[in-house]
């Protein structure tokens, strides 16, 4: 006990009184009043009224829930404007996009800090854009979703924050990011901030590319700079009559031109489905736009670390599939449908094919076989004879490139008489177009899988993915014709004097056909010379492939010491 010496307590001390025992120990009781609200404060006689006491908790829940009801609800007039043009709204699409309940909102109270043309008084939560993340099959993804009902969706500098957020979040975390685009563009009233918000989304796409999956897609405008987004993301998905995607708009085509055009006309859904080759997939509606979304994440990895979602084996390695023989005619000549092909090969006869519309003379599809997911390529004989020309070509060449970058291996059908030849075509840069897929394919360093049905003709036979530029398997059906060109025209030019002085020139072409054939385009030859591994029966084929991509799913082959290559683009 403190004190004076001698244990006298001096006047001016303080006294100490010891600690009860069950007061030193670490335990402390709070004693709480029967009411259990908050401190009365007391008054003192003289001194100003107390300010008035902060609102309780109860209160502040409260006002918070309504709050958050308030902004979820949304402007009640410009809800019905959206419905009344065919169109859901931002938080109605994330419903349908992902599973029940596992949205959780990121930034619901941002608000711009804007004060020039009136929008100081004009302040709506979110500013625009409903960001945040969710699952789809109870697989992690990011979204952002553009809100026509406030500022029709334009883009401000907190607009473009919110959505640089969910894209850093997404490269971070490994996970696929959608983008729901409904905007009238930038916002003019907020200047360069706005487009200083575009440079800082395009940056972060082109830094997420290859690393996480990119899914954009367009549900209503998305017009000027707006529209580099959905061309940087790997899949653009497109809702016919209500989405337009443009960078100059129909006035100034008009005033520039003198050419009247509709949204329709200009950046309708089937243009770029079909035309301009912007739109992966299109659809009449957004509940099925939305719905194959989800279908095409089951087939993705969530990251290019990761393996692409398996299920379980099929036992394809046993399946024979005698229909592939009867779908492919023996006769080089004779068209039929690759898509039947491809649906023999896949599981349950199922396949995700893209660019449907555009550039129809190639094949690109998503699909499982043996429960792996591969990427097919493949030949369409029923369009143009299946010959490549430059929108295929790129078309091939971006698919390829994006199955290479996430791990995907590759199954290439061919079945190719050369490329189109014509003016038009060297002008507008085949040769360039060519190389783009030259060099998507001998860069992919996933496993390759080659099989040959009938003709494989000269620079064509290389570039779809041929032993020569590093396939790992290749595979040919008894139908096989690999060569510099087809009899016909190999013995025009090898013999046109001959068949010119000739008495019977029809006799002798016919002669020399079959010479020609029979010695370089039995089915033989190329395997006789080690560049094809095998001849396969046709109703084997899904068998061979579902056996070599076993073979060959350890397969490590790493890149070139070098910063990144050079695409002819």
């Amino acid at each position: 006990m403190s004190g004076s010496p001698g244990g006298v307590q001096r006047d001016d001390e303080p006294e100490v009184f010891p600690l009860r025992a069950e007061s030193r120990s670490g335990r402390r009781r709070l004693e709480r009043s029967g009411t259990g609200g908050d401190a009365q404060v007391i008054a003192l006689p003289g001194a100003a009224p107390p300010a008035p006491a902060p609102p309780g908790m109860a209160l502040l829940r409260q006002r918070r829930r309504e709050l958050r009801e308030h902004i979820a609800e949304g402007k009640l007039d410009a809800v019905r404007r959206q419905h009344s043009l065919g169109k859901l709204t931002a938080r109605e699409r994330l419903a349908l996009l992902l599973d029940e309940d596992s949205f959780v909102e990121l930034e619901p109270y941002r608000r711009h800090r804007a004060t020039n043309q009136g929008l100081a008084g004009n302040r709506p939560y979110t500013d625009g854009v409903v960001t945040g993340s969710g699952t789809i099959d109870g697989r992690r993804v990011f979204v952002y979703a553009q809100d026509f009902t406030l500022f029709g969706g334009s883009l401000g500098e907190a607009h473009a924050a919110k959505i640089h957020k969910v894209l850093d979040l997404a490269v971070a975390t490994g996970a696929p990011v959608i983008g729901l685009n409904d905007s009238g563009g930038a916002r003019i009233q907020e200047g360069v901030l706005a487009l200083n918000g575009y440079g800082g989304i395009f940056r972060r796409q082109v830094e997420a590319s290859g690393v996480v999956p990119q899914i954009s897609v367009v549900l209503g405008p998305c017009a000027g700079g707006a529209a580099y987004s959905p061309a940087l993301a790997d899949f653009t998905f497109m809702v016919r009559d209500t989405a337009r995607m443009y960078l100059t708009g129909p006035d100034v085509v008009e005033a520039v031109t003198g050419r009247h055009v509709s949204h329709e006309e200009l950046g309708g859904a089937d243009v770029h489905g079909t035309h301009s080759g912007v739109a992966t997939v299109v659809h009449d509606d957004e509940e099925d736009c939305l719905a194959d979304v989800r279908y095409l994440i089951s087939l993705l990895p969530s990251n290019y670390l990761e393996p692409p979602p398996a299920t379980a084996p099929t036992g394809a390695a046993g399946d024979h599939r005698p229909r592939l023989a009867e779908i492919v005619p023996a006769s080089p000549n004779q068209p039929y449908d690759m898509r039947e092909v491809l649906a023999e090969i896949a599981d349950a006869e199922e396949f995700f094919e893209l660019h449907e519309g555009w550039a129809r003379n190639v094949l690109c599809a998503l699909a499982r076989i043996d429960g792996r997911v591969v990427g097919l390529v493949g030949n369409q004989p029923a369009v143009f004879a299946g010959v490549l020309d430059g929108p295929a070509a790129q078309k091939a060449a971006r698919f390829v490139r994006f199955c290479d970058a996430f791990g995907i291996p590759l199954v290439s059908l061919v079945d190719v008489p050369g490329f189109l030849p014509g003016v038009d075509q060297e002008r507008g840069g085949i040769i360039r177009q060519g190389a783009q897929l030259l060099h998507a394919y001998c860069e992919a360093t996933v496993p390759r899988i080659q099989v040959i049905l009938r003709k494989a003709y000269g620079g064509a036979y290389i570039v779809m993915d041929s032993r020569s530029i590093g396939c790992d398997l290749s595979l040919a059906w008894p139908t096989n014709e690999i060569a510099v060109m087809g009899a016909e025209g190999a013995v025009n030019v090898l013999h046109r004097r001959e068949l010119a002085a000739a008495d019977d020139p029809a006799e002798l072409r016919a002669r020399l056909v079959a010479e020609y054939t029979e010695e370089y385009l039995n089915p033989q030859y190329a395997a006789e010379l080690g560049l094809v591994d095998d001849i396969i029966d046709p109703a084997d084929t899904r068998a061979a492939i579902a056996r070599g991509l076993a073979m060959l799913q350890d397969k490590r082959k790493p890149g070139p010491a070098r910063k990144h290559g050079n695409l002819p683009i």
